[in-house]
């Protein structure tokens, strides 16, 4: 017996980290087919790629129409986070952090468009996070870049009804998920167990998100389950901004 995915071509960037193995995880379980992608050099990748890299996404649109000739779903999941107020945070690290969160998503959206035009039913889901909804005084970048990365889901959304058939866009905004990026950042803070604990203490379910968890919305988001669902935040955040 299929599952919601059955036979569906997936793009899944950041396939790496921690939700990205997770997503992949789940398309497979419902029948789809992930086309892992990271930066290059990674283990068990099917396509390297630099989401900053506009040539490397063209290079990837073709490598996608040869295998496959169409793509069904994409996911924009790689990001960086980089913690630090507006005054603490350089030029460069803005800049970083843009390039990867901002222009990656919007790299994909416009180089997988045309790929994706030529499926039954496309989705793409752009992986934002609860940062784009709610502000943090250390997260200047990673506010900036979550909080248009939602916006930018949104235009894509009107602009994908316009479409026959319809492209489908909507983000994702997962809280603290326990893995690598959480490890990245107790790594720049100056007392990770305390910065753990407190941000433990913001989620009113008392513990971080799990990466399967995410992927379960993601994978909802690709399937025809969704169908009447695009330009929204489906936020995964414990219950972060219900207060």
């Amino acid at each position: 017996m299929g599952g919601s995915l059955q036979d569906r071509v997936v793009l899944v960037t950041g396939t790496l980290g921690t939700i990205g193995q997770a997503i992949c995880t789940a398309i497979e379980r419902e029948g789809g087919q992930p086309v892992r992608s990271d930066l290059p050099g990674g283990a068990g990748l099917d396509l390297a790629l630099d989401v900053t890299d506009e040539a490397a996404w063209a290079a990837a649109a073709r490598e996608i129409e040869r295998r496959h000739g169409r793509l069904d779903g994409l996911v924009n999941n790689a990001g960086v986070v980089f913690i630090g107020t507006v005054e603490a945070t350089s030029l460069a690290q803005w800049r970083r952090v843009m390039d990867v969160n901002l222009d990656g998503v919007f790299l994909g959206c416009r180089h997988m468009l045309p790929l994706l035009r030529r499926a039954p039913a496309p989705s793409i889901v752009n992986m934002s996070s609860v940062s784009g909804l709610v502000g943090g005084y250390n997260l200047a970048a990673y506010n900036a870049s979550k909080g248009a990365v939602r916006m930018l889901t949104k235009s894509v959304a009107l602009n994908g009804a316009r479409m026959s058939p319809k492209v489908r866009c909507n983000s994702v905004h997962p809280a603290f998920v326990a893995g690598a990026m959480v490890d990245d950042m107790m790594a720049q803070a100056s007392d990770p167990e305390r910065a753990l604990a407190s941000m433990v203490r913001q989620i009113p379910l008392g513990r971080l998100a799990a990466a399967a968890e995410v992927a379960e919305a993601v994978v909802w988001l690709l399937s025809d389950r969704s169908a009447f669902t695009t330009g929204s935040e489906l936020v995964v955040d414990g219950g972060i901004t219900a207060g």
